[in-house]
């Protein structure tokens, strides 16, 4: 295997998972562990039993891995991982803990030979059990033996194969990035979950055409945080029309048509959104996870007065 080799088996790895992160909310386990075409021959993504995975037909490392925990007692939005917080609290880098006890272990040294041939990988971050984000590309950019661990940061999107991120606004705008990113999927995982992956108002049960969306913007820094009472899932025509303040819904979760729409005659479409008049959305499976009423009663004063 030849480092240019290494190289353009690299790249067509990075350009499968951008094509599919740009095709979809989230690559599934099935997505990771079916891998990419190079030359011919099917190359995996990852090792599904392991986070640090090399191909044996790679000379450097691939990829890195942080599975989200599946569901116990608890649901699994209940809590973050600790990768999620720290790519919250972070400016430049964060954490990848060694496997196991010795650095000199295979997997280990896999992550050392990427430090020091300054070779990017892709980081399969777990926003939800069974899915992930595919942040490409991203760098081992320190390799501790006695901390037993190493630590990752993140390129902006016109660094390739090789070569790191080495000012620190550069990697600054890249976790910023990074953080956006998470906040959207991370957000949007957890509303969905909470209704059983329905529409709140349709029932459409098609995820790859639901939206979360939120009933305080994000940038209202008191009640607009990303947590599940602040949002409801939404398929793309009604998330639309919601942000739009077409349709609103009151603190008691029914729903209004804006005389907007309610004067035109135009076609089956808009007599469904019509229709809405005076409905009730559908809730969540858990109390905990209801829309919270000061945030709707926020929303539909808007509504209100612009409607």
């Amino acid at each position: 295997m030849t480092s240019d080799t290494d190289t353009l088996m690299r790249l067509a790895a990075f350009d499968h998972v951008r094509r599919m992160g740009d095709a979809r909310n989230y690559l599934s386990t099935l997505d990771l562990t079916a891998g990419f075409e190079f030359q011919g021959e099917r190359i995996p993504l990852v090792n599904p039993q392991r986070g640090i995975f090399k191909p044996r037909q790679m000379s450097f490392l691939l990829s890195i891995r942080t599975v989200f925990p599946k569901p116990g007692r608890r649901i699994w939005y209940d809590d973050q991982i600790d990768v999620h917080r720290q790519i919250y609290a972070g400016d430049e880098t964060i954490d990848y803990a060694f496997m196991g006890r010795d650095p000199e272990a295979a997997d280990n040294r896999w992550l050392r030979a990427a430090f020091e041939a300054q070779r990017h990988v892709i980081y399969f971050l777990g926003i939800a059990p069974g899915r992930y984000q595919a942040i490409v590309p991203a760098f081992i950019a320190d390799w501790d033996a006695l901390a037993l661990k190493a630590k990752v940061a993140f390129g902006t999107p016109h660094h390739e194969a090789t070569g790191f991120a080495e000012s620190g606004p550069d990697r600054r705008y890249a976790m910023r990035m990074v953080k956006q990113r998470l906040h959207q999927v991370s957000f949007r995982e957890a509303v969905i979950a909470a209704y059983d992956s329905r529409c709140a108002i349709s029932g459409l049960a098609e995820p790859l055409l639901l939206d979360a969306a939120h009933i305080v913007a994000d940038q209202d820094a008191l009640l607009g945080q990303p947590v599940v009472p602040n949002g409801i899932p939404l398929s793309k025509i009604h998330h639309a029309a919601f942000d739009a303040h077409l349709i609103g819904i009151d603190p008691d979760y029914r729903l209004h048509v804006s005389d907007r729409l309610l004067d035109q005659n135009d076609g089956p479409m808009l007599d469904a959104l019509k229709s809405l008049k005076g409905a009730i959305i559908r809730h969540p499976v858990r109390l905990q996870d209801y829309p919270d009423r000061d945030r709707l009663a926020m929303r539909f004063e808007r509504f209100r007065a612009i409607g």
